[in-house]
């Protein structure tokens, strides 16, 4: 197998020219590859979904627009932090479009789907003010359950070839 050009590390490389590493032992997914993963994904959304609840916010829009902005820019973010890893290395922008909607879109679903039912949930959050710690407090905080949720769904896909396994398919080109 060839060096990969983006890593200079020798361990790194014989762990990746021996498949270790990569979170797969016997057909299934390590906690650790799946957290990393998790991570990745929960970063790209977290940067969306603050940018789209202090827009909302600060525009005094009421909660429905502010919510639905938030998922768009989580979604958008969360796929383009994998579109730029995957463009980095080399994978064509149509190929890599669909690896960054293979490997993101149930994760950040998922994701998605509990923080901003955490967000809702929380009684006075929705009407919280960017000042306000409640609104800081529900949002991080909802991160944090999305993060403990998403990252064994995350295991559960990578186990079987599904998620993050597609961008490693691609990790040494």
């Amino acid at each position: 197998m060839d060096r990969d050009p983006h890593h200079t590390d020798p361990a790194h490389d014989r762990a990746h020219q021996s498949g270790a590493g990569h979170g797969t032992s016997r057909g299934g997914a390590s906690w650790p590859m799946a957290a990393k993963a998790t991570l990745h994904c929960l970063t790209g959304c977290a940067f969306g979904e603050i940018l789209g609840m202090v827009i909302g916010t600060a525009l005094l829009w009421g909660n429905a627009p502010t919510m639905v902005l938030a998922i768009i820019l989580a979604f958008l973010f969360g796929y383009s932090f994998t579109l730029f890893a995957v463009r980095r290395a080399g994978l064509g922008f149509k190929p890599a479009i669909k690896v960054a909607l293979a490997a993101d879109t149930v994760s950040i679903a998922v994701m998605e789907l509990v923080d901003n039912g955490i967000i809702a949930l929380v009684p006075g959050a929705m009407d919280a003010h960017l000042t306000d710690g409640l609104f800081w407090s529900a949002l991080l905080g909802g991160f944090a359950v999305a993060f403990l949720i998403t990252t064994p769904v995350n295991k559960w896909m990578i186990g079987r070839g599904k998620g993050h396994a597609v961008v490693h398919a691609h990790h040494g080109l």
